[in-house]
């Protein structure tokens, strides 16, 4: 059985293998709610920790407590590949937000999550976790906030195993900004990633000390990519030709990666008034 253990009242947490980003190789799961429980991130597709993963919830139900459903932070695959396999076997409905249902049609998003509403689950002390849709990530990603508790679940904002990647296609680099300013206004005492361990100050940066500190180094990143775009002069360059220069300190097997970050930074400059796209690649603006 997969251990858990206990990060705050009504919180729990389990960490099961997925197909992730390396160096991170596993994603958390978490139960959250002391009579009604709600369970977040149903994110192994590999059948010996999916038994597991059934084992403990069902443990949580054997304790008296109520399944009320399966929540999805986003669409991506190291955070829903058991959904499917855990919503039958435990005859519980998903939740997730419109634009993550969109992008699953495969999954029955019995319920749509909006920002700003309330899961509001029994206890003796009421627990009120409140959804709020943070894009830029994924177009659908969601976090979960206890105000009372000081504790937030952040799926993929940031992580302390691995990076964020920012994916052109999938992402909105300037919305996930935005988004990890909102959180970072929070305040929150812990936060809970999908991936490594809870940050909660002990040891290691404040919830929002570190989402800060993300910002900060989008923010560096970004401009030496615009420094580099600057140096391509007018006839610009594409993000292949920028990624040596703009991610020099970065061992080039990771370049791959590191380019579709680049190109979701060009398109920010671009949105900015700061860049201007040009055939294949994308020219500095002064």
């Amino acid at each position: 059985m997969l251990p858990s253990r206990t990060i705050a009242r009504g919180v729990e947490l389990v960490s099961a293998r997925t197909p992730t980003l390396p160096p991170a190789t596993h994603t958390n799961s978490y139960a959250i709610g002391e009579r009604e429980v709600v369970l977040v991130e149903p994110a192994t597709p590999h059948e010996d920790e999916q038994r597991d993963w059934l084992a403990w919830a069902r443990a949580l139900a054997s304790q008296g407590r109520s399944l009320l459903a399966i929540a999805l932070t986003h669409h991506h695959l190291d955070h829903v590949g058991g959904a499917a396999l855990f919503a039958g076997e435990l005859g519980l409905p998903i939740w997730a937000h419109a634009a993550t249902a969109e992008r699953l049609p495969e999954l029955p998003i019995a319920r749509h999550l909006e920002d700003g509403e309330q899961l509001v689950l029994d206890a003796v002390v009421p627990q009120r976790w409140t959804v709020l849709h943070t894009p830029g990530h994924a177009p659908g990603h969601a976090c979960f906030l206890e105000e009372s508790l000081g504790v937030v679940l952040v799926g993929d904002m940031v992580a302390t195993v691995g990076t964020i990647l920012i994916e052109p296609r999938d992402g909105d680099m300037r919305e996930y900004l935005a988004q990890l300013d909102r959180l970072a206004s929070l305040d929150a005492r812990v936060a809970l990633p999908a991936h490594g361990e809870p940050i909660d100050g002990a040891g290691a940066p404040t919830p929002s000390a570190l989402f800060r500190f993300y910002i900060q180094h989008r923010l560096l990143r970004e401009a030496r990519v615009q420094a580099a775009l600057a140096q391509a002069g007018e006839a610009g360059a594409t993000p292949e030709a920028l990624v040596p220069v703009a991610y020099a300190d970065t061992p080039s097997a990771l370049w791959p990666i590191a380019r579709m970050s680049l190109e979701a930074h060009l398109i920010k400059l671009e949105m900015d008034g700061r860049a201007r796209r040009a055939g294949a690649g994308f020219v500095a603006l002064s």
